[in-house]
């Protein structure tokens, strides 16, 4: 492996040099935690209402089938994303992360916006559900770039030896986010009436886009970019076509991230969004018990980020995505049974799958960024990870949903986890090469 002597070597090194280093470093930190807390709030607003988006825009249908077309609307907003994943990724490549990232989330806050103030398929008809597919498009337009944006972002200002402890930023907001969340639907259904959440309630979290938006906005307006891409500026390094150059040049990175990645995707949107309509829907629980259960989950996801991303700074990315898959192929059916047999046993059961995820994820933010060199590093990894999420993160609760349907039991979507976990093993095992080491201002693709 050689790297391009014209650019330096080390971004962390270049802001120590600065006696105002650790402030811009909390400045960055910041405004990435925000942005994308933003990001994935609005996102997961969704997924808070999906029983009653089901309920309000597909009222024509038994409660399976609404529930089944909800989730086909949530997965068609992952249409849009490997559009997002090309532009934005395309973006940040030639133009800087810093705009990308502002970009998206005015993108985002804005679709998000217009969805609280749709009217009803009792008010509007057909094309109530049409313009709720076109608006849950537009959110999956700006997330195509937002997370592998903001991990760049973030990563390419963080000092040796500790990039996934301030990578882990970003998987730790999305936690957060998705708390944030599911305590305001748990509010509004416990202190509404169900005539009341269907008929004002359930916009509240989409109407909250707005301002939480316009934060979002602020903060990432005013961070400068990264030192890693005003250093391709000055050397003139900046490709003008990445997302070709990419694909040209680093496949097998791209491919290896979505081996690995699917895992990711399946798990995470398992145990958030899909977890309260499991719960109420297929399990028997109240809404309010399923929501608990999210938020609860989700903090102990959140919880485990740090300590999970300080391993894998300390023990290497591949340890921790082989530690993380095995985890999914042997204890996902256990967390599965144990939410059917009780309220406390779906809490631990849902925890387990959480911390899971935190593994995969902390190890995952760090390797997808390092796997790719610098100027294709946006494109690279928005190629490879939102193919994953398109095709497997995006269909999960519908699959999920079906499977239950087709199998008869609730244990169904268990056995699809554990499934991806070993293909995504297998990857990691024979495919991944180890990234921790690795200078982020490279100008070279690492050859296996």
């Amino acid at each position: 492996m050689t790297t391009d002597s014209r650019i330096p070597q080390s971004p962390s090194a270049a802001a120590e040099g600065a006696p105002d280093a650790s402030v811009v470093r909390r400045k960055v930190a910041t405004a990435t935690a925000v942005g994308n807390f933003v990001e994935w709030f609005d996102s997961g607003a969704y997924a808070i209402m999906s029983a009653t988006i089901a309920g309000l825009f597909f009222p024509q249908y038994d409660k399976t089938a609404a529930l089944l077309a909800t989730w086909a609307v949530f997965a068609g907003g992952f249409v849009a994303r490997p559009i997002g994943a090309a532009f934005f990724g395309r973006y940040g490549d030639r133009i800087g992360r810093n705009r990308m990232l502002a970009l998206s989330v005015l993108c985002m806050s804005g679709s998000t916006l217009l969805i609280g103030l749709l009217p009803s398929y009792a008010t509007f008809g057909i094309a109530a559900p049409v313009l709720l597919f076109l608006l849950r498009a537009l959110q999956g337009f700006s997330t195509g770039g937002e997370y592998t944006g903001a991990s760049a972002f973030i990563m390419e200002y963080a000092p040796e030896g500790r990039r996934a402890r301030y990578a882990s930023v970003v998987p730790l907001t999305v936690g957060l986010a998705s708390v944030a969340g599911a305590l305001t639907g748990l509010v509004i259904t416990s202190s509404l009436t169900e005539a009341a959440l269907n008929s004002w309630g359930w916009r509240i979290p989409f109407l909250l886009a707005g301002p939480l938006g316009l934060i979002g906005l602020y903060l990432r307006s005013r961070i400068d970019d990264t030192p890693v891409f005003r250093a391709m500026e000055k050397r003139d390094a900046v490709q003008e076509a990445p997302l070709r150059e990419a694909w040209k040049r680093c496949r097998r990175q791209v491919l290896t991230l979505f081996g690995y990645s699917i895992t990711n995707a399946v798990g995470y949107y398992l145990m958030s969004s899909y977890m309260i309509a499991y719960m109420s829907e297929e399990v028997g629980y109240t809404k309010a018990q399923a929501m608990l259960t999210s938020v609860l989950a989700m903090l102990a996801y959140s919880a485990a980020c740090p300590l999970m991303a300080a391993a894998a700074d300390r023990y290497g990315r591949k340890p921790m995505l082989l530690v993380a898959c095995g985890g999914f192929a042997v204890a996902t059916l256990p967390a599965f049974w144990l939410i059917g047999t009780g309220l406390a046993g779906a809490i631990v059961g849902a925890m387990v799958l959480a911390v899971l995820v935190s593994v995969i994820g902390t190890a995952n933010v760090p390797a997808m960024v390092e796997m790719f060199p610098g100027q294709l590093r946006a494109s690279g990894s928005a190629i490879g990870y939102t193919a994953a999420y398109v095709l497997f993160g995006g269909t999960a609760p519908f699959v999920a949903t079906g499977l239950v349907s087709l199998a008869g039991t609730p244990l169904a979507p268990g056995f699809y986890l554990m499934g991806l976990a070993a293909v995504s093993a297998l990857v990691v095992l024979f495919s991944f090469r180890e990234t921790v080491h690795l200078p982020l201002t490279r100008t070279t693709v690492l050859e296996k």
